[in-house]
């Protein structure tokens, strides 16, 4: 080894032992040393080069992550000869009470099913699965799907992570042989071959190529051309008042005289187009606010392309929300702002409140958060695909492209709801020849952005893995971002049946914060839960409101508790807004203010909305 004699030739004066490591990295760099620096980076970029080009293979899924999970599972499986015995004794259970059904079938029409399908679960609803034999193939399936439950759960000794992810491959694997997916063992399908006489396979191969070409030509998918920006939804009227290279601003025309004094700043999600607030007209979130008298802007933002491969988290706060609320507050001066945050704008929101109230900057009337999470210790089954393993291989894919494709975002969510977006079209679109209809909810899902390559690198380190937010070190501009910190009121609303941000781990914001929190949990989900309009069919939810001085309740205490109401949660927010503004109105806003730097741009939707 040669550091002694290196630390001797450029400090000849003697060093403290205890110092030595800490002297030792503050030294001025050699040529040897530089060369080691550039060749090491070179041998990383090879790294990544590699695992960008693997991931082309494997979906965007690193093997690694795969093959770690299933060997902790094989290896403590192996080694667990009373769960092994566990196993046997279910599926001669499971066995004898399929064959004590199957005797059933023969001395009775109809007999009980031995198994339910799960809540959610509607492959085997339909009329004809209760005949036979397709009643005893979707019962054996059923039995056969509990049992692969139990041989990939509470197996002594694995991982829960890779317990989950073990589980969730089973399920994918064995859902490809589920008898609602096969054309001869689903009775939807042979019935609809007895009335085409088979045409149903030549149109639904018309509909197999037609996606595909789509697909390969970059193409919406069929229908979506009925649902353009700007024509068919987000034709709220509005002018964009401000621009930036990373989101436009817009302010929407007031239907009212006179207003509420405290505007409404809306901070979508950059990993969607902004107009799920805002789609047709009976169910935009946006008209609903105008049409109540409010004065909303909302943030339309970029979609990046390479070039903004080191935009960060700091430039999505700085550029993004503190220069809207600069523009907010020149427009409409003298007047605090009601914040509101979607799904990522939503932390985006939460972390630049708390940076705001360490520094005493009180220009927020409250804060919204719509299927936000804060906390990211339970972050659902989202955290199947996030662990260092695949975070790395992410990394390596984003280093390579400059942004992570929209593409490899949506697999991922249609994989955690595979039956009801994957197994469920094949079957409908395909192998019953019936295309489902477009909706403007499923138009603006196909419209699909893309993830800056920093930015979404540090987002999956610094908070889903570190959860440095919840823990209180998330820095900003140096200090915590603290989210007890907070002292305005907050609207939250989580959804049931929501994948991405599960209502659980949204509810944590009651142990985060030291302010009154009025809490939501409404039907639906993660999109489907927040564009939740009144009159939609079905729709109920569960509110309650906590006081900063209340004691903190556990999620499942909260729900006997909270009140619970049919209908949309849409009339419980305008009405709380209302009761943290001021009572008297004033004369609706200038669009935008000319004379202030914020001059109208153009119509709204505006320009970004539109890229691709």
């Amino acid at each position: 080894m040669t550091t002694t004699p290196a630390l001797v030739e450029v400090r000849p004066r003697p060093i403290p032992v205890a110092r030595a490591p800490e002297t030792t990295r503050h030294l001025p760099k050699t040529p040897l040393r530089e060369e080691e620096g550039l060749g090491t980076e070179a041998f990383r970029a090879f790294d990544r080069m590699n695992e960008a080009l693997g991931a082309r293979l494997t979906g965007g899924l690193s093997p690694a992550a795969l093959a770690m999970a299933f060997f902790d599972w094989t290896i403590h499986l192996a080694s667990a000869p009373g769960k092994r015995m566990e196993l046997l004794d279910k599926a001669a259970r499971k066995n004898s009470r399929f064959m004590t059904y199957l005797a059933a079938t023969s001395i009775q029409r109809d007999p009980p099913p031995c198994i339910e399908p799960l809540e959610g679960d509607n492959r085997f609803l339909a009329d004809g699965w209760e005949k036979q034999p397709y009643a005893a193939w979707s019962q054996a399936f059923l039995l056969t799907q509990q049992w692969w439950h139990n041989v990939t759960h509470e197996v002594p000794g694995v991982t829960p992570h890779h317990q989950d992810v073990v589980s969730f491959a089973a399920r994918q694997l064995l859902d490809v042989f589920s008898p609602s997916n096969l054309p001869f063992a689903n009775p939807e399908i042979l019935n609809r071959i007895r009335v085409t006489g088979g045409s149903n396979f030549m149109i639904g191969l018309q509909n197999w190529l037609e996606d595909v070409t789509r697909l390969a030509q970059r193409q919406p998918p069929a229908g979506a051309e009925n649902f353009l920006p700007g024509r068919d939804v987000a034709i709220t009227p509005g002018r964009v008042v401000f621009r930036n290279h990373l989101m436009e601003l817009i302010q929407y025309a007031p239907s009212a005289e006179r207003v509420l004094a405290e505007p409404v700043l809306i901070v979508p999600a950059w990993i969607m187009k902004y107009y799920i607030l805002d789609l047709s007209p009976h169910n935009s979130l946006v008209r609903y606010l105008v049409e109540r008298g409010h004065t909303v802007f909302c943030i339309s933002w970029r979609n990046p392309a390479a070039e903004d491969r080191d935009l960060t988290l700091n430039d999505y706060q700085r550029s993004g929300i503190m220069a809207a609320l600069d523009a907010v507050q020149t427009i409409v001066p003298g007047h605090k702002i009601h914040a509101t945050g979607y799904c990522l704008g939503g932390t985006l929101l939460s972390i630049a409140a708390a940076a705001m109230a360490r520094r005493d900057d009180d220009r927020l009337a409250s804060v919204t958060l719509l299927a936000a999470e804060t906390d990211f210790t339970e972050p659902g089954e989202l955290a199947l695909f996030i662990d260092h393993s695949q975070t790395q291989f992410l990394d390596s894919i984003m280093w390579n492209k400059g942004y992570l494709s929209a593409d490899q975002m949506a697999g991922a969510f249609q994989l955690l709801r595979s039956n009801d977006l994957i197994w469920s079209r094949l079957v409908h679109d395909y192998l019953m020849g019936e295309r489902t209809p477009m909706t403007d909810l499923m138009a603006w899902n196909a419209d699909t952005t893309r993830m800056p390559y920093r930015m979404h690198a540090e987002y999956l380190q610094r908070l889903y893995l570190d959860n440095e937010l919840a823990a209180g070190r998330f820095m900003v501009e140096g200090r915590p971002a603290a989210l007890q910190n907070i002292r305005v009121p907050m609207f939250v609303v989580g959804t049931e049946r929501d994948h991405v941000a599960p209502w659980r781990s949204v509810f944590k914001i009651h142990y985060l914060t030291d302010t009154d929190v009025t809490f939501v949990l409404t039907s639906g989900g993660h999109n489907a839960g927040i564009v939740s309009e009144p009159g939609h069919r079905g729709r109920h939810f569960r509110i309650a409101y906590k006081r900063a001085t209340d004691p903190c309740v556990s999620a499942e205490e909260w729900v006997p508790a909270a009140a619970f109401k049919h209908g949309s949660w849409w009339a419980d927010w305008v009405a709380w807004l209302t009761r943290h503004s001021a009572h008297e109105r004033i004369p609706q806003p200038s669009m935008g203010a000319p004379g202030r730097g914020y001059p109208p741009l153009e119509d709204a939707p505006g320009t970004y909305v539109l890229q691709r």
